[in-house]
């Protein structure tokens, strides 16, 4: 026993004055973990990371010592990034918005919906015959936040705004929220045949508001400096060549200002069998959004195994919406086995640096759809699966509002997350003063948790706060221990998966 005490003082020594160096010291691999925790109730360790494997769990490190007196200043906690923590909630947005939800958030109480113009129709009871739609008359009405003339709708919480009298153009209107909870309908910004919508974007004060054309095929956009107009912006055309077939892509815009999408490959499979969708996406990225966009490594390859062998498959729109340049419906793809999971309708947002990417997840098997999603440290880096929520064709879009995540879907029901932090986390940090290898004084417990905020210019970056406490109160000493308290507060599946843990030093 002697000889173990000893050898676990001579590596934490040999540990605290690398960090010492540093001026902190982080506990983040596997190794890590497994040589500073002395002790853990209720935790496994997996992945670097640590898992808790009930309700609650307690862990604490060794005590780690240093030659000089050594004062510390905070303790950072950073969780897993697999971000499972979504709650189920109603559907979001107007009752009358069809088709593929697409939102866009502008800054703090500035949230945007677009889709498809739904007109109101009174609901029925199973096999009753059709009821006719009884006449409805506009009354004035204010809500606050809102400066324009309002007039009620038949749909609740909805109002028309002089925009949202403009004349449908068959294509995707805009809607406008203060909180979430009430829509003003501003009128179209797309028309017939653009109403294939798949994304937007906010860049210098103008909404990027991206089509396929045909469908299933390569993006275009509109570019809208006015959404209160009722009018459709300055229509840009193509945006993206893409040398495959499929799209429905996402476009997302880094804090440098250049655009990324995240589309669709039909390359390895018959997509028609498969919801539309593929294992592989492809990545593009230009400087301005609107041309230029150049190819980059693909973000998800799930592929399976290729045949070598060539299939055909058959898409219902290519030919009757762009003649000129698609004369044929007809798309090859190579065979691929065994069955390929298929993933598609891309969506974006990034925090703190985190991207993650939202979409259809079609499984091999039952083919039971539902919302999956992918994380990455970089766009530019391949990106690892996290989980999926819901049940049926999702074709998701995701933002930032009122503080929370929306997850916003085609399924009965959509979701919301506080964000990727799973709470409870509670953390203390003690001293040995007196370099007898023992903690003298601790810090309060503390509860400590992510924070995230809007960034000025941005829709889908998002900044991230980390989740600290503050140990400065605590005196200089030659050794430091901390110690972690996890309680699952979730009604969902989600965990405080710890992945890293630093205490920073004063210089």
């Amino acid at each position: 026993m002697k000889c173990k005490i000893l050898l676990r003082v001579a590596l934490a020594t040999l540990l605290f004055a690398s960090v010492a160096e540093g001026d902190e010291w982080a506990i983040e691999t596997a190794d890590d973990w497994a040589t500073s925790v002395e002790t853990v109730s209720g935790a496994t360790f997996t992945h670097g990371a640590v898992l808790p494997t009930g309700q609650s769990a307690s862990i604490s490190t060794i005590v780690y010592t240093s030659d000089q007196k050594l004062s510390a200043r905070s303790l950072r906690i950073e969780q897993s990034p697999i971000w499972q923590n979504w709650n189920p909630i109603e559907n979001l947005g107007p009752t009358n918005l069809a088709d593929a939800p697409v939102l866009l958030t502008l800054g703090p109480n500035d949230y945007w919906m677009f889709g498809r113009y739904r007109a109101a129709k009174p609901k029925r009871k199973k096999g009753q015959s059709r009821i006719a739609p009884q006449p409805f008359e506009p009354q004035p009405a204010t809500l606050v936040g809102f400066d324009v003339p309002l007039l009620t709708t038949p749909f609740p919480n909805q109002y028309d705004a002089p925009g949202g009298l403009q004349p449908g153009r068959g294509g995707y209107h805009a809607w406008q929220s203060r909180d979430m909870k009430n829509w003003v309908h501003h009128g179209p910004v797309t028309e017939g045949f653009s109403k294939w919508v798949t994304s937007a974007e906010w860049v210098d004060g103008k909404a990027y508001i991206y089509y396929d054309f045909p469908n299933d095929q390569d993006p275009h956009v509109y570019v809208d400096d006015d959404l209160f107009d009722g009018m459709p912006g300055k229509n840009m055309g193509l945006a993206v060549k893409d040398p495959s077939h499929g799209s429905d892509a996402g476009f997302i815009r880094d804090l440098e200002g250049k655009m990324h999408v995240i589309i669709e490959d039909w390359t390895p499979i018959s997509a028609n069998k498969r919801s539309w969708d593929s294992p592989l996406a492809g990545h593009a990225v230009s400087p301005n959004g609107i041309n230029d966009f150049r190819f980059l490594d693909p973000p998800v390859d799930h592929r399976t195994n290729p045949t070598g062998k060539i299939g055909t498959y058959k898409h219902p729109h290519w030919m009757k919406e762009d003649p000129e340049n698609y004369p044929t419906n007809v798309a090859e793809y190579e065979i691929h086995h065994p069955e390929q999971e298929a993933y598609g309708d891309w969506a974006a947002i990034c925090i703190g640096g985190q991207y993650y990417l939202f979409g259809d997840y079609d499984p091999v098997g039952g083919h039971q759809m539902s919302v999956g999603w992918f994380t990455a440290p970089s766009i530019n880096e391949p990106f690892t699966w996290c989980g999926n929520i819901g049940n049926g064709h999702p074709d998701p879009d995701i933002a930032f509002a009122e503080g929370q995540f929306y997850l916003a879907t085609q399924q009965n029901t959509d979701f919301v997350s506080p964000g990727p932090w799973v709470e409870t986390v509670e953390a203390r940090v003690g001293v040995d003063t007196d370099n007898d290898q023992a903690i003298d004084q601790w810090t309060d417990w503390n509860e400590v948790k992510e924070h995230y905020d809007y960034i000025p210019g941005f829709s889908k970056q998002i900044n991230r706060t980390p989740a600290t406490m503050d140990a400065s109160e605590l005196p200089a000493g030659f050794g430091f221990q901390v110690q972690l308290r996890l309680t699952d507060s979730t009604d969902n599946p989600s965990k405080p998966i710890i992945d890293r843990m630093t205490l920073v030093f004063a210089n």
